[in-house]
């Protein structure tokens, strides 16, 4: 099999060392060499930035064990965009002299939409050179937007988190016999699925979050203030859950009108929350405060779903399988079964099909007004945060590995000269 090549990118998530894991468990079993991984992503093999995981495996016996229980993303990321091959085929040339100098026969790229873009080029490439080379996608993302595949490895830990923190929110905003709002923001800049979690957080006794608000629907102001007021005759707290990427009727972000993009083209959000708190506080004149959960929600390992570990990992190994058969140019999917009880399996679809694109929360899926989900929902999410892990701790913490290899001792840059 000789030798094969890994990279994460994109944001990280509680799962994707799980991924990980898998793709390096498997790489092993099928007879590959050296299985390598690329330091910070693609801008790691072109800088060949590589760390031989073959050799950590072989000297650490719980090595795998230790990286699926270890947060966020174990070879670090990057955020390049690659340029177009028949464009600039000067980058792919010195990838490609790369790969053949560490006789690399497969790449696997674990991420989110913006990475299977790079997943997609790299294919193309190799195959317009007739290079025996399987490229291979891996998917991940809490915002859970890829299409094809039923959900994503990242959003059922990132749900359970929201969910959970909900729930303990909605306790903590009740004790007082006062007015009050809190609205809480969450990670979602063109699709509500992580947001529309948050309604897993009720009980037969507690309600919150009272409104829920997704980018799928336009916000109204108008009709938040409505909700709100009318809620607060009958209670004296309202929860309420927004995506970061609410727009109202004209397109506009709720959070800014003038926010910066990223480097692909994506805006850079926050303050959703705050603009609403500001809103409702001037409309309403009672208590009122906002929470953005920000980054905890990525990478709570603390709260992952061990439904959601398990399927990335034989997501990773499912992977190397395509790989073993010679195919390239795909991103494994999970497939939910039409059964009674939760079941799902494994398959591939050509990646793409999902370069770039965003799969949008239903609008079935969300009630008529546009402040809440429907059961339907619900039934989609709940087996998605079954099980709970176990983390080793030591002094009181939480144990993970150590990350040395992200850390750039020269201290001039020189990893990320290509961002």
């Amino acid at each position: 099999m000789k030798n094969c090549i890994i990279i994460q990118s994109g944001g990280p998530t509680a799962a994707i060392n799980a991924s990980l894991a898998g793709v390096i468990h498997a790489a092993s079993e099928a007879g590959f060499d050296h299985i390598y991984g690329a330091v910070n992503g693609i801008v790691g093999v072109l800088s060949q930035n590589v760390i031989d995981l073959s050799e950590k495996m072989a000297s650490d016996d719980r090595f795998l064990d230790r990286m699926i229980l270890t947060p966020a993303m174990y070879l670090g990321s990057c955020r390049m965009r690659m340029p177009d091959p028949k464009a600039e085929p000067a980058i792919y040339d010195t990838l490609y002299g790369y790969f053949k100098s560490l006789d690399i026969t497969a790449f696997f790229g674990i991420g989110g939409n913006d990475s299977m873009d790079t997943v997609a080029k790299l294919s193309a490439y190799f195959n317009g050179r007739n290079a025996q080379i399987s490229v291979i996608g891996v998917p991940k993302t809490i915002d859970n937007d890829l299409f094809e595949t039923d959900h994503t490895p990242g959003f059922g830990s990132a749900a359970k988190y929201v969910a959970a923190t909900m729930r303990e929110m909605a306790y903590d905003t009740m004790i007082y016999p006062v007015k009050s709002i809190t609205i809480v923001e969450i990670m979602g800049r063109d699709s509500g699925w992580l947001t529309a979690a948050s309604a897993l957080a009720r009980t037969e006794s507690i309600t919150a979050p009272q409104l829920i608000y997704l980018p799928e629907v336009a916000f109204s102001v108008e009709q938040c203030i409505a909700d709100t007021k009318e809620l607060l005759k009958h209670r004296n707290s309202v929860l309420i859950a927004v995506s970061e990427g609410i727009k109202d009727q004209s397109g506009e972000y709720i959070a800014s009108a003038d926010a910066k993009e990223d480097k692909f083209g994506h805006k850079m959000l926050s303050g959703t929350g705050k603009a609403i708190e500001h809103i409702l506080g001037n409309a309403l004149g009672i208590k009122i405060r906002s929470v953005e959960l920000n980054i905890p929600q990525r990478c709570g390992i603390h709260l992952a779903s061990k439904t959601d570990l398990d399927e990335a990992y034989q997501l990773g190994e499912a992977a190397v399988l395509l790989a073993k058969e010679g195919v390239s140019g795909r991103m494994v999917i999970i497939e939910r079964k039409d059964t009674m009880e939760y079941q799902v399996g494994y398959s591939s679809i050509p990646v793409s099909e999902v370069a770039n694109g965003i799969k949008k929360v239903p609008r079935s899926w969300i009630n008529e007004r546009g402040n809440d989900v429907t059961q339907e929902m619900i039934d989609y999410l709940s087996p998605l945060i079954q099980g709970e892990v176990k983390l080793p701790y030591r002094n009181g913490l939480p144990e993970f590995l150590p990350i040395d290899h992200l850390t750039d001792e020269k201290g001039d840059g020189s990893l990320f000269h290509l961002l």
